[in-house]
């Protein structure tokens, strides 16, 4: 989409809504005139805070012009069991992450018994495995190990055979289409409608969010969902060159969007970028397990000495920590998707040419301080000058552009549902 065609639908669209994103640390309001960034008062409800620094300009709008976004009430938690790596997991990991769900585990089945059960509570379990072709795959093994787990919902998205049997040995279990095909492709529409309406069915349910439905009458989505939709506008509004990475350094945690080209075994789905969470990589609410993985990393200690601090800093309450803490997230998530360190996917770090920086952190750090922690990644973990162009969100609204598609979205089904309509009353 070219820089003009976005301009026309951001005018056509920003200049009658107000789009608010809900952050785990800041509201951002942004209006056809400015974006407004506020930081949140955790000892007042999420409404009353909201009103209270922004009530004037909400109350210019209608509920019908006002879009929501939130990560504020921590997002869905899912414990993924599938049948191979390959390809029940991979898919399903895939959905969940483009959905804006945070991965608790995943489990291959036939290694089952071999897993510890998780302590918390798990929002929805996703069972998926095989074509819908070869079933007869799931047995007691599966439904011993579900009995002893805690989860408020479960869905099952594998092969057609097994359903039965599924459903007459596991209570109250949503039946979804699969989502591998007989050509082990993937069919990821199903499975992201069910888990974006349970994160709405999870917000009204959660006093503190719900009440945001008194200023708004349209659905609040995840906000990484919103900022997955911008990636194929963002061109339009930065200087990026593909392929690129989009870090979302915040509060609660550290996202990651990325073009799919950065990954050899590219999954083939509609969106031409993927997401993923590092859910204990934040610099406030998860402070503590950010500052465990920083004392955990063997290089760690030599980027103390190179930013010209000691591991005291991690005892500190200031603004100096907080930047320390903010360069610390950008190393260890540029780890976690490296060679150095094994994760869910190793991407092409060599083949960066952009890396755009959203969140908290843009509030935070400067150019210089991100572009050097960039570089030690580079030098010391891939023995490389490489030197991707660092791009700063400083306004820190890339997710408004997402808000803006998800809005034409909606007006473009209700449109298409109003001519269905018009054709069933012609045929009558």
């Amino acid at each position: 989409m070219s820089k003009v065609e976005v301009e026309k639908i951001e005018n056509n669209t920003n200049n009658k809504k107000l789009l608010i994103d809900v952050g785990s640390t800041y509201f951002k309001l942004s209006t056809a005139e400015h974006i407004e960034q506020h930081f949140r008062d955790f000892n007042k409800d999420i409404l009353d805070d909201l009103m209270h620094k922004c009530g004037k300009t909400i109350e210019n709008y209608a509920k019908d012009d006002v879009h929501i976004c939130s990560s504020a009430n921590g997002g869905l938690t899912t414990l993924i069991i599938g049948v191979t790596n390959t390809f029940s997991l991979k898919y399903a990991t895939n959905i969940a992450f483009n959905s804006g769900i945070n991965i608790i585990d995943t489990v291959l089945y036939q290694d089952i018994e071999d897993y510890s059960l998780p302590s918390d509570l798990i929002d929805v379990v996703i069972i998926v495995g095989g074509i819908n072709s070869h079933g007869n795959i799931f047995s007691s093994d599966l439904y011993d190990y579900l009995a002893q787990l805690r989860y408020s919902n479960i869905v099952f998205v594998g092969n057609e055979i097994d359903v039965p049997a599924i459903k007459a040995n596991i209570e109250n279990v949503e039946i979804l289409p699969n989502i591998i095909d007989d050509r082990l492709h993937i069919v990821e529409e199903h499975l992201r409608e069910y888990l974006t309406n349970l994160y709405q069915k999870d917000i009204e349910g959660k006093e503190d969010i719900k009440h945001l439905y008194d200023i708004t009458s349209n659905q609040i989505y995840p906000t990484p969902y919103i900022v997955n939709k911008t990636l194929p506008l963002i061109n339009a509004k930065f200087s990026v060159v593909n392929p690129f990475i989009l870090l979302d350094i915040g509060g609660a945690t550290t996202d990651i969007h990325y073009s799919k080209d950065l990954v050899d075994d590219n999954i083939v789905t509609e969106n031409g970028y993927d997401r993923l969470v590092f859910k204990k990589l934040g610099v406030y609410k998860s402070k503590q397990s950010l500052i465990f993985a920083a004392k955990n990393n063997e290089f760690v200690y030599e980027l103390l000495m190179h930013l010209k601090v000691t591991e005291n800093i991690f005892e500190e309450q200031s603004a100096k920590a907080t930047k320390i803490l903010m360069q610390l997230a950008i190393f260890l998530v540029l780890c976690k998707i490296s060679h150095y360190k094994k994760a869910y996917i190793n991407l092409k770090l060599l083949a960066i040419n952009s890396i755009v920086l959203t969140g908290g952190i843009t509030k935070v750090l400067t150019r210089d301080k991100i572009e050097d922690i960039i570089s030690f990644f580079y030098k010391k973990i891939l023995n490389s000058a490489h030197n991707p162009t660092t791009v700063l969100d400083s306004n820190y609204d890339i997710w408004t552009l997402g808000t803006v598609g998800a809005s034409i979205d909606n007006v473009d089904k209700a449109n298409i549902e109003k001519e269905e309509e018009k054709g069933k009353e012609l045929c009558q």
